[in-house]
């Protein structure tokens, strides 16, 4: 059985965590390192996964290490391992954002088979995207394992280049924050209109929802599915107009390019 070591506690690594034990991996498989003792036992407790101090310890368990530390963290600890054990034969699943292949496999020494994924916090419930790029050294059978580990939480899409995973970052990876945005805005207008805040979160998820659900049930295409709920001098109509006139569709794309332009620094600093 393939062995997965998982550096960090955090909530991205627990839920992938938790995503393979429910679909039936066996949690004697799985090791968790993390240096904050509560964080990890609580995760081995809840998914009864194995759990040490000790990165080393952990790269020595498994065949495929998943690094889930925060990005200025990575080098130190891909730098630690690499001076204190073997990583022959072991592949590096890397889901921080704006840490490159190359600057993995500098902190490790060594051109070891690195793939950078990235995931989104809709991963916690099982409802993910995750974007996927792989390094030359990566072999059919490590995609493979991989795309299994990331489907534990979601859909999937490889990536042609290692620059689509600051597109994807854009599209999917901060995007849950923009649709809350999105959301609090209109709570908070709800409130306004005397509804309470219990009501008004109440009214506005399960219209965000539904608007999810209508979008998965339809292969018509979304501008369509805006169209039909929009009558000619209606109410949707007065409120569309108003969006777009004060430039949300440029205000979109500007804030994706932004989510870009900072994954890029990110990588250099």
């Amino acid at each position: 059985m393939t062995k997965l070591a998982f550096i960090g506690a955090g909530n991205m690594n627990g839920a992938i965590i938790s995503g393979l034990v429910n679909k039936g991996f066996s949690p004697k498989n799985i090791i968790v390192a993390n240096p904050s003792a509560p964080k990890r036992e609580a995760l081995s407790q809840q998914c009864s996964v194995l759990n040490t101090h000790s990165n080393i310890e952990a790269v020595d368990f498994a065949d495929y290490i998943i690094l889930g530390v925060k990005p200025y963290l990575i080098a130190q600890v891909c730098a630690d391992i690499s001076s204190n054990t073997s990583i022959a034969n072991k592949c590096f699943v890397s889901v921080a954002a704006g840490c490159t292949i190359e600057q993995i496999q500098q902190a490790l020494n060594s051109k070891q088979p690195v793939i950078r994924v990235m995931p989104n916090t809709p991963s916690q419930l099982g409802f993910g995207v995750s974007g996927l790029f792989a390094s030359d050294e990566v072999n059919d059978e490590q995609k493979q394992q991989t795309s299994e580990l990331m489907e534990s939480v979601g859909i999937i899409k490889w990536l042609n280049s290692e620059a689509g995973i600051d597109h994807i970052t854009a599209v999917s990876g901060s995007a849950p924050a923009y649709f809350f945005l999105f959301m609090e805005a209109m709570q908070n207008k709800a409130i306004e209109y005397g509804f309470t805040e219990q009501e008004s979160r109440a009214l506005v998820q399960q219209t965000a929802l539904g608007a999810a659900q209508m979008v998965i049930n339809n292969d018509m295409p979304i501008s369509q599915l805006r169209q039909n709920v929009t009558s000619k001098g209606g109410t949707t109509q007065a409120a569309l107009t108003t969006l777009i006139e004060g430039g949300l569709e440029q205000l979109v794309t500007d804030a994706m390019d932004s989510a870009v332009k900072r994954a890029q620094e990110m990588a250099k600093e």
